[in-house]
């Protein structure tokens, strides 16, 4: 596990949603980010922290 992947709270994931369609994201821990299925959006994770800006997120293929 890295240093990033300790950084993260699992615990998160109970209060965040997506900020497109509110819905409730996974953790994808192999490549850092919080996916939004619905929104076919991936959100990166950056040193610990989730960062829920749109512009940020990663369209999913």
């Amino acid at each position: 596990m890295s240093d990033v992947q300790a950084l993260f709270d699992r615990r998160m994931l109970e209060t965040l949603i997506c900020p497109k369609t509110g819905a409730r994201l996974d953790y994808d821990a192999a490549r850092e980010e919080l996916i939004s299925k619905p929104a076919n959006l991936a959100f990166p994770i950056r040193n610990g922290i989730p960062v829920m800006l749109l512009d940020e997120a990663r369209v999913l293929e």
